[in-house]
Parts: C-alpha cells; sequence; structure tokens
C-alpha cells in the first residue's frame, strides 16, 4: 500500500488503538494480543494503530514496539492499513520506523520525542530524519512538546511526499484552522485529542473526517455508531450520547493521572475482554472506579439495545 493509498483509506472511517496485553510481571502476550487484533477487525474499522498511545508505546522497547506492530500486520494480513507507533529521540525513533516496515506496518505514527523541548527547525529535522529513513507513509502527531506550526509543515509536506496525514493532540483552533487551509488536500487529518469523541463533531468542519477511539477497545458497536452519527451531522444523536456516555466517562478519566490508557484496560475487563494491567508508571483504576465503569457501560449497552428496537 503506498503512503497516499494509505493515508487516503485512513480518512474514510473510523480509527482504533488495540491496548496491548501484558501478564501480572508486564510481559507482552502476544496471543491473546491477536486474538483481540482479529476480534476488533471483525468490525468496520479504516485503520488499526498498533503500539500506539493506548497500546502503550512509551512503556514498550523499541524491540518490543517492533513484536507488536508484527503482530498486528500479520493479523490484518493486508485487510487495512496497519500503523506503528514511533518515537523517542531522532536516533530511536529511525530505528524504530526501520524495524516497523519490515514487520509488516504500513505506515508510522510520529509521536513527541522524549521530554525535551526544541525549535521549529529542530522538529521538522526529527520529522524529516524518520520520512528518509523509510518508504511508509508517515503521520506527524502534533500534541505536547512537539507542535509544528503551518509553515514548518508545509515545508516537511514539499520535501517529503511520505509524509501523508496530521493528527491534531492540541486542540488549537486557529492553528488547525491554518494548516487545513494551507495543505488542503494534501494531508489526511485525524483528530487525537483525549477522549477524542468529544471535539469529533467540531472538527469535522475542519476537515478532520476520521479520528481513533479508544473506546473501540471495549465497544466497537457503540464507537461505529457514534462516528456515523458524526459523519452525517446528526448533531441531536452525538449530543444524546455525549451526555449519556461519553461525558461521564471522561469524568471517571479524569479521576487519575494516566487514566486515559487505564480507563480503556478497565472497560476491556468490565466486558471480559481482560488484557491484564498497565505499565508502571501508569497505574489501574481502583475497584470502587472500575464498578463506576462497569455500571456506565452497562447504562450505554441497555440504551443502545432500546435505540434499535
Amino acid at each position: 500500500m503506498s503512503p497516499t493509498d494509505m493515508a487516503r483509506t485512513l480518512g474514510g472511517g473510523l480509527l482504533s488503538f488495540p491496548v496491548t496485553h501484558f501478564d501480572a510481571e508486564g510481559t507482552f502476550l502476544e496471543d491473546p494480543y491477536r486474538a483481540h487484533c482479529a476480534w476488533m477487525l471483525s468490525h468496520e474499522l479504516a485503520g488499526l494503530f498498533a503500539a500506539g498511545g493506548t497500546g502503550e508505546f512509551f512503556s514498550l522497547t523499541p524491540n518490543e514496539v517492533v513484536r507488536v506492530v508484527g503482530a498486528a500486520a500479520a493479523e490484518a494480513n493486508g485487510k487495512l492499513p496497519v500503523i506503528s507507533g514511533c518515537g523517542y529521540g531522532t536516533a530511536i525513533a529511525v530505528e524504530i520506523a526501520r524495524g516497523a516496515e519490515k514487520a509488516g506496518a504500513d505506515g508510522l505514527l510520529l509521536l513527541p520525542p522524549y521530554l525535551v523541548g526544541s525549535s521549529q527547525a529542530g522538529l521538522a529535522a526529527h520529522v524529516e530524519a524518520v520520512c528518509k529513513a523509510t518508504g511508509l507513509g508517515v503521520i506527524v502527531y502534533n500534541r505536547d512538546n512537539a507542535v509544528l506550526d503551518d509553515e514548518a509543515l508545509a515545508g516537511l509536506c514539499e520535501r517529503n511526499p511520505n509524509l501523508v496525514g496530521f493528527k491534531d493532540g492540541v486542540g488549537d483552533i486557529e492553528l488547525m484552522t491554518r494548516i487545513y487551509a494551507r495543505m488542503g488536500d494534501r494531508l489526511t487529518y485525524i483528530g487525537g485529542l483525549p477522549t477524542a469523541e468529544t471535539f469529533a463533531a467540531p472538527y469535522l468542519t475542519m476537515g478532520v473526517t476520521t479520528y481513533s477511539s479508544a473506546i473501540f477497545n471495549f465497544m466497537p458497536e457503540w464507537a461505529l455508531n457514534f462516528y456515523r452519527a458524526v459523519r452525517a451531522d446528526d448533531r441531536a444523536e452525538v449530543l444524546a450520547q455525549l451526555r449519556a456516555f461519553v461525558l461521564p466517562y471522561i469524568t471517571l478519566r479524569n479521576r487519575g493521572r494516566g487514566y486515559a490508557v487505564s480507563i480503556v484496560k478497565a472497560g476491556m475487563r468490565v466486558v471480559g475482554r481482560d488484557a491484564g494491567p498497565v505499565r508502571s508508571p501508569l497505574t489501574d483504576l481502583t475497584p470502587a472506579e472500575q464498578e463506576e465503569l462497569r455500571a456506565l457501560i452497562e447504562r450505554a449497552s441497555a440504551g443502545a439495545i432500546a435505540h434499535a428496537a
């Protein structure tokens, strides 16, 4: 799949990030992970982002990233694009990019460099080094300490034809508008603010046709129905689901630092698809918080059944 074809495919539907399965000691469990990927792939998806943020990329070694991505790519078997997480310093990011390409990935999601702040020139050099190191399509993730402006991004697009995607995790409306006005259809735009469903409807008006749903890990039908409502501009349904599930879910997520990942694994346990604990330095939800989540999921599921009837 060419970088352009990969990006076009991603822009046409919902995306998801599978959690990474660990045992109690934090060892990656490939068989349950592949089974989970297969289950996700039995639903309608436009792309699978392996070893991404929800997949705890930040806790994986470069070799583990490649192993996780290889498992996802083997399970996908060409059905849809598999995008590998990529990041840290430039040398490590280049190593991961090359390893992911050999493992069968179709593209890269380039997360921010570790810890350090940088100038626009430094960030551009980092992105360009990864683009030059691989033939895969690259999606740059604008967030935290790696926020490219429209000028730097335009220069990167001119010099790197395999830079094909832009994921926004900042929420700066003016910057997003500048980028879309300048780049237009040159890039595929992905919503990347947690929780992405909250921002999906307003971002659609700015050319952001897709987003990554962590909720898909444990409520795939709900996630797909919400995405369809966004694309159909069914504002009443979007608002109803925000009130009924998304906003209470966010309130629970905000109880603890790092819960954006922990709450997804808790949701997996609630629906009987336990993926194990999160790796440190993250912590899992408390038993009481998990029961709150269980009640929320059950109410949302009951509401979906009633709505379908």
